[in-house]
């Protein structure tokens, strides 16, 4: 299990920022010896999840796609939603996501962001929580509780009471909001998404505490009509 931990943090630090490694950098990157990145970058490069640049330099392999591409696949649901996604992005101005559960992590497979968006795209994979909207809904659904509480931000929930007044919220409403509980100056604004009257990921929207707290009612009902329109579609 810890091997398999080391090979996921190695992968992790691939990012859009940082899209190849030398095996210097990445030792000191992850704080590890430089026999052990190499060891394990040439043992991921040998299992086809990188590839090695002729600059003598790693980076993700296109196997990664092709297994990403099986995943989504395998779900039903997966097209129309990524289409739900860039409908909530572009009519409401704003970034918009699909999250799903994957054990106890809440793991954003889908984003979209409208060129006027006024925040950038947030560039996460695994998101907190009891910190975001996506968390809410998908803990309160599937009465999961959290092992720990994450401060991202002052306004981020610390306490079990804290958690047990939001998820009744949530239950009751049917919707979940995070007011810069994640990020400061952001909120972000959850509903479920349903397929064969399952929750099976929730659905975002993230834009500036300005813009949500001057224009909730209107986003949330347009949110609302706009996902209920697809699952009925």
């Amino acid at each position: 299990m810890l091997s398999l931990q080391k090979a996921a943090n190695i992968l992790a630090a691939f990012s859009a920022e940082q899209p190849e490694w030398g095996v210097r950098a990445l030792s000191a990157h992850l704080g590890v010896p430089r026999a052990t990145a190499h060891a394990y970058l040439a043992g991921l490069t040998e299992a086809g999840f990188l590839r090695r640049t002729p600059a003598g330099k790693y980076r993700l392999s296109w196997h990664l796609a092709e297994m990403g591409a099986q995943l989504t696949a395998s779900l039903p649901w997966f097209p129309e939603a990524r289409v739900l996604i860039t409908r909530l992005a572009m009519e409401l101005q704003s970034v918009a996501f699909l999250c799903v559960l994957e054990g106890e992590n809440i793991v954003a497979a889908i984003r979209e962001r409208h060129p006027d968006a006024d925040i950038d795209m947030p560039l996460d994979v695994y998101l907190p929580a009891t910190a975001t909207a996506s968390g809410k809904i998908l803990y309160a659904t599937l009465d999961i509780q959290p092992r720990e509480f994450t401060r991202c931000t002052q306004s981020s929930i610390t306490t079990q009471d804290e958690w047990n007044t939001e998820v009744a919220r949530v239950q009751r409403l049917g919707y979940a909001y995070s007011i810069e509980e994640w990020i400061p100056g952001q909120c972000t604004l959850g509903v479920p998404y349903h397929h064969a009257g399952e929750v099976v990921a929730a659905i975002g929207l993230q834009m500036s505490a300005g813009r949500y707290l001057r224009d909730e009612r209107r986003i949330r009902e347009a949110m609302l009509r706009i996902v209920q329109d697809a699952e009925l579609g």
